[in-house]
């Protein structure tokens, strides 16, 4: 397999996954950022080789040809959207917007979010271990589903 056909394959199922979906919607990011800023942090990685512009731009989900200055004005939005992302919640904290209990369930699901990752990296070999392994992280995946929906869909004057 190609690595143009290994990196998409591994975008789509990324961009897929229902923890993914939930998070990018309700994020600052259209799904044509993450996915160029997927392509520029990850790509070179699974890749297994060092990538120029041109190459990621080809690493597109689109069947329509991108530039590379296409490619790199996306890069660049994403990048500022996560930055201004990361200055209106240190705004917000730092004029007080933000308690401490008022972050607490985004502090549950971030550490949710990292058991869940962690239980993808740490899979065991037998059978029987696999299953019980797998039916964890299935619940854990549901509980985050769940948390995420209802944080995301917050009662008026909440922030």
């Amino acid at each position: 397999m190609k690595y143009k056909d290994l990196v998409q394959t591994w975008l789509n199922g990324a961009l897929n996954d229902p923890i993914v979906k939930i998070l990018a919607k309700n994020s600052q990011l259209t799904k044509t950022q993450l996915e160029t800023l997927l392509i520029d942090f990850l790509a070179e990685n699974i890749a297994g080789k060092q990538l120029n512009y041109d190459e990621k731009a080809r690493l597109r989900l689109t069947k329509a040809k991108l530039s590379r200055g296409a490619f790199n004005r996306t890069l660049k939005q994403s990048k500022e959207n996560v930055i201004k992302s990361i200055y209106t919640v240190l705004l917000l904290g730092y004029l007080g917007v933000f308690e401490t209990t008022t972050l607490d369930p985004y502090l549950e699901i971030a550490n949710k979010l990292k058991e869940y990752t962690e239980a993808h990296q740490d899979m065991p070999e037998g059978d029987n271990e696999l299953k019980d392994h797998l039916r964890v992280i299935e619940i854990i995946r549901e509980e985050l589903e769940t948390s995420l929906k209802h944080l995301s869909s917050p009662s008026k004057g909440e922030v």
